[in-house]
């Protein structure tokens, strides 16, 4: 089998050419993917604008949509140029950055959530040392963290992949460069170095689904012992989006590489955290309803 190295180009399978009324999913891919840009941008900026919004729990939120705006202009403008022009081509220093992106803002979503789960804790059972507990220097470290533990995980991952050589066939049967489906190609032994990708996944996953569990556990206790039935539907109002952001699937690392799961997770995921805050969160719907009538108001003069 002809040998090739880093230097060749891989090639795209892509996600829609082997499926059927694969025009129609395109269409519903573009369509999602630019309803996810527009309303992580619009709760972005919201976030920035509002003064009322300006406190540690929405300013995490905002680095959430920041990340999900990237993931999507990562994955999909190049997956819709290649369906529209057939030229499923993409360097090794584009494979090396579609990568090093996808497990530098999926990490660090996971640890960003972690943060979030922390922010709820402190203000439903220690509500007057908030300012103390959550202050704006550990929120800047906690999100300043999540970004370097994501780009440290994704730098590593991306230089060790394309250092390998390619001897097999340079197909990659995914829509975008993913680690795994890469090493598949490699023609030397690749056990250790998977063997490391599979205990650095556990790790970026255990350590903040653990910090999570800890934190809703001690939320849980906290909120059943309240007397008042009043605060306790204040306090799970007060969680409910975040519980539900939370819950959204955030696959990591698809242990069968399944490309429609990916499919889910890179472009349908990241469309309904704006929407799950702008519907669920009080004061998100309050800043947003004031923009609106302020824009309305402007509109008329």
């Amino acid at each position: 089998m002809e040998n090739w190295n880093t230097t060749s180009d891989f090639i795209l399978l892509g996600l829609l050419n082997h499926i059927g009324a694969h025009q129609f999913l395109f269409v519903l891919v573009l369509i999602t993917a630019f309803t996810s840009l527009v309303g992580n941008a619009l709760m972005f900026l919201l976030i920035l604008l509002d003064s009322g919004l300006h406190k540690p729990l929405y300013f995490l939120l905002s680095q959430l949509s920041l990340m999900d705006m990237i993931l999507v202009i990562t994955i999909v403008p190049k997956m819709a140029a290649d369906y529209l022009t057939g030229r499923t081509f993409i360097s090794p220093v584009g494979c090396g950055f579609q990568i090093f992106f996808f497990l530098t803002l999926e990490g660090g979503e996971c640890f960003l959530l972690a943060a979030m789960s922390y922010d709820r804790y402190v203000a439903i059972c220690h509500p007057l040392r908030y300012p103390v507990l959550m202050s704006w220097q550990l929120c800047l470290r906690m999100t300043l963290g999540s970004w370097f533990l994501g780009a440290a995980d994704g730098l590593m991952q991306a230089a060790a992949t394309l250092n390998f050589s390619f001897c097999r066939t340079h197909e990659i049967d995914h829509f975008f460069c993913e680690a795994p489906s890469l090493v598949r190609l490699a023609c030397a032994d690749t056990s250790v170095f998977e063997y490391a990708m599979y205990v650095c996944c556990v790790l970026m996953l255990l350590v903040p689904i653990s910090l999570i569990l800890i934190s809703y556990s001690l939320i849980l206790a906290a909120v059943l012992q309240m007397c008042s039935s009043e605060a306790r539907k204040k306090a799970f109002a007060t969680c409910s989006s975040h519980i539900s952001v939370v819950g959204l699937p955030k696959s990591y690392r698809s242990a069968n590489h399944d490309k429609v799961v990916s499919a889910f997770y890179t472009i349908f995921t990241p469309v309904l955290t704006p929407l799950i805050y702008s519907l669920r969160n009080s004061e998100a719907k309050g800043a947003l309803r004031k923009c609106m009538d302020q824009c309305a108001a402007l509109s008329h003069d």
